[in-house]
């Protein structure tokens, strides 16, 4: 059976399988060709009101741990602005949220729960709203995305907030308590607890990355967060935080706004990256240069189903279509994003060439270099404004930051730009990937002639 029969086969289907309450449109129709390629096919229609949407994304600054803008900060006063931000730029009633999930990884669960719950309340909700956070360690802002966007499709609520937050400066990543002797006759168990450091060396070497080629996905890294800084790309996402910096000396302390990111280096050149030595590993590739940064900072997104959305007047920013975790080895965690990009592209009825740009986490260049290869994509549709080499990646935030930076590149790039990926490796071996579709992307299919005549269909058609 040709192409064409298998096409008109299945029209034919989906008429027998369309619900009632929709109108019956011509099943006349043939492909030709159409300029805005093969994801033109991914035609999707106003009507389907149960569409999870993103209305709003923001973020605060990322900042270096320790030592940068937010070193002062406490984790509670970096999550209150954005929370607070979605509510005055929307205009909704806080009251209608259904629920605040919160990605996070390095504090004490229960501290960390009440802070965020606190968080909440500077912000504006009332008590009725409830918190609740998640850790699927570097994924945990967008799996926060995820589980709201979930809980919407499956009717638990309307409206809820998918956030992320981190202060590295505050947790630093340490292990606490004593590691079960088990781990001795588990090969995978034991590499569940390799520094993160060593499997990017593992993945340099099993996989041939180069130190000269991590060198320069971090050189290009700083280059575009200094470009997209420079020519304001980051100013719709970025909410300036009113905040304070301490004097180590005197203790004197000095009100302040922080509202651009602070660890990217304009100035960043492969000569200088080829000075550092390798930090984990005296053989090694990875360096302090061609790493993420230890990073402070926080993000909210805002979802709820297209119909509410449209009947709140709020302009659609993006779709939520897909979300995909995977488990990888743990040895060389940093190739989850090759594995989850094309098993969540796969769940949203795509190709990975239907995908206009891709915010990939940069845990370890040798990690991104490595998928971005493994998946053949081109360089200029991957991390166009820089990434977490440059920006940081303060690890709960990151996934919610990445959904402010890609929904915002989306918008500014319009119809050029239909579906974005945002992907990260996880630690003890995972990897996580979601699907988004812009906002403004639905429209009628207008690549189509009707048939005149019917001698093709199948009897059962006619």
């Amino acid at each position: 059976m040709d192409m064409e029969k298998l096409r008109i086969r299945q029209q034919v289907l989906l008429d027998h399988l369309r619900p009632a309450r929709f109108p019956k449109v011509s099943t006349d129709l043939v492909a030709s060709v159409c300029a805005a390629g093969d994801s033109a096919a991914y035609e999707r229609s106003a009507e389907f009101g149960d569409d999870v949407v993103i209305v709003a994304a923001y973020r605060t600054p990322i900042c270096k741990a320790k030592r940068g803008g937010f070193k002062d900060t406490l984790p509670d006063d970096l999550l209150a602005p954005v929370l607070k931000e979605l509510i005055d730029k929307t205009g909704i009633n806080p009251n209608e949220v259904g629920d605040i999930v919160v990605g996070t990884v390095l504090a004490p669960g229960s501290q960390r729960a009440s802070e965020c719950r606190m968080a909440s309340f500077y912000a504006g909700f009332p008590e009725t709203v409830p918190v609740r956070t998640v850790n699927r360690q570097c994924s945990s802002g967008l799996q926060a995305v995820a589980d709201v966007a979930a809980a919407i499709k499956a009717d638990f609520y309307d409206i809820g907030i998918g956030a992320g937050l981190e202060s590295m400066t505050v947790n630093p990543m340490a292990w606490e308590g004593s590691v079960n002797s088990r781990v001795e006759i588990f090969k995978q168990a034991q590499d569940c607890l390799l520094p993160m450091g060593i499997t990017s060396e593992n993945v340099a070497e099993r996989y041939g990355v180069s130190r000269q080629d991590q060198d320069q996905a971090a050189v290009e890294s700083h280059r575009r967060a200094a470009a997209a800084t420079a020519a304001g790309k980051f100013k719709d996402e970025i909410i300036p935080v009113e905040t304070k910096i301490v004097d180590p000396k005197t203790g004197d302390e000095k009100p302040v706004t922080i509202s651009v990111d602070d660890g990217f280096r304009p100035t960043a050149s492969l000569s200088d990256l080829a000075k550092l030595k390798p930090a984990f590993k005296k053989s090694g590739s990875t360096t302090a240069g061609n790493s993420s940064q230890v990073s402070d900072g926080a993000g909210a997104v805002l979802l709820m189903k297209r119909k509410v959305a449209i009947q709140k007047g709020l302009p659609i920013l993006g779709v939520f279509r897909s979300f995909t975790a995977v488990g990888v080895d743990p040895a060389v965690m940093g190739v989850g994003p090759a594995v989850a990009i094309p098993a969540a592209v796969k769940a949203a009825g795509l190709a990975i060439d239907d995908i206009d740009l891709f915010e990939i986490n940069e845990a370890f260049a040798s990690q991104f270099t490595y998928c971005r290869q493994k998946l053949e994509l081109d360089p200029e549709k991957v991390n166009v404004n820089g990434g977490a080499i440059a920006l940081g990646h303060p690890l709960g935030a990151t996934g919610a930051r990445c959904v402010a930076t890609l929904l915002h590149e989306m918008k500014r790039r319009g119809k050029d730009c239909r579906f974005g990926v945002i992907s990260m490796c996880i630690g003890t071996g995972m990897g996580a990937a979601a699907v988004f579709e812009r906002g403004s992307a639905v429209d009628q299919l207008c690549n189509a002639r009707p048939i005149k005549d019917h001698t093709s269909l199948s009897r059962d058609a006619r």
